[in-house]
């Protein structure tokens, strides 16, 4: 049972998974799912997958979700198994978002030999993220489960006004007289500033930020990992896109632009030093210009950069199915 989008994705690669003896085998159906709609406490996630078990008559459950789980200590899980009740639930942004395919195959493999076994009397058995380190490895996990990249389509309008702007800007010479002004550390203010207006932007424009549901300590932190991830993400997309539109800059002001003819305006010579900075600056200044000046597009590509929101989706979707 796997959450739609990417853990559906990465369970139908699993399903021809087979055990390590010989003498066994399995029979593997991926069902795509939003069980976990509504809460992150594993203890939920595990009574919807019995009942999902149930409901297909299977002998084992596994889910798979994009969701970071806890439990009621508040403690982050990447999973949980209970080979007694034949059930496992595994978050994979806790896997820390790299080489997924393999270390969630690794970790299926685990949990389905795990409740194949004859049960103990253990009861359920869960992998706690460590307290120092396991956060930052579950934000990396939900930061790459965003896919930041993929906001580059989402903004392209913005993009190609602010490419229109630098054009114009990069051939304007109080342009050249501003980027030679100022120091290095200023345009490194520039560049957070702007990066910063247009992430803001974003948030605000697309709703994207998630309020608690109520004011227990899991609600706080759920929403504190979702609206970290959310800016994590929306930085990292929006620093793609400030890159290529610096490229972009430098490659046509070297093309266009005569250095004898910037010096002439700087009263000094020019070399490549001084259109590395002024495509430095102008990308700065078009990120703020052309960017917000067209109005950012709130489509799917930015919607799914915030778990709250795909969160919302699996609301309506689950509703859907249930009316239907």
């Amino acid at each position: 049972m796997a959450d739609p989008a990417a853990p559906t994705a990465i369970a139908r690669t699993l399903s021809d998974l087979s055990p390590s003896q010989e003498d066994e085998s399995w029979d593997i159906t991926v069902v795509s799912e939003p069980f976990t709609t509504g809460s992150e406490e594993v203890g939920t996630a595990v009574d919807r997958l019995q009942d999902q078990a149930r409901h297909h008559n299977w002998d084992l459950v596994l889910g798979l979700t994009e969701l970071p789980l806890h439990d009621r200590e508040g403690r982050h899980l990447v999973a949980e198994s209970d080979p007694e009740r034949r059930t496992a639930v595994l978050s994979l942004p806790a896997l820390g978002g790299v080489r997924m395919r393999s270390r969630s195959r690794r970790a299926v493999r685990a949990l389905l030999s795990d409740m194949s076994a004859p049960p103990t009397a253990d009861g359920a058995q869960r992998v706690v993220l460590p307290d120092r380190w396991g956060r930052w490895r579950l934000l990396l996990g939900m930061v790459i489960a965003n896919r930041p990249w993929m906001l580059v389509p989402g903004l392209k309008s913005a993009l190609v006004a602010a490419l229109a702007t630098g054009a114009v800007a990069t051939i304007n010479s109080t342009v050249w007289l501003l980027a030679d002004s100022l120091s290095w550390w200023r345009l490194v203010v520039a560049t957070v500033a702007s990066v910063a207006l247009v992430v803001g932007w974003l948030m605000i424009d697309g709703e994207l930020w998630d309020r608690p549901r109520d004011q227990s300590p899991q609600a706080r932190e759920r929403s504190r990992l979702y609206n970290t991830s959310t800016l994590l993400t929306l930085t990292v997309g929006v620093l793609i896109c400030y890159a290529v539109l610096y490229m972009v800059n430098l490659a046509w002001a070297l093309f266009i632009l005569d250095p004898n003819l910037v010096g002439g305006s700087l009263n000094r010579s020019v070399g490549h030093r001084d259109l590395l900075v002024l495509a430095w600056f102008v990308a700065s200044a078009a990120t703020v210009g052309g960017g917000l000046g067209s109005g950012l597009e709130t489509d799917d590509a930015i919607r799914a950069a915030a778990y709250s929101k795909r969160e919302e989706e699996r609301r309506k979707r689950l509703a859907r199915d249930r009316q239907d």
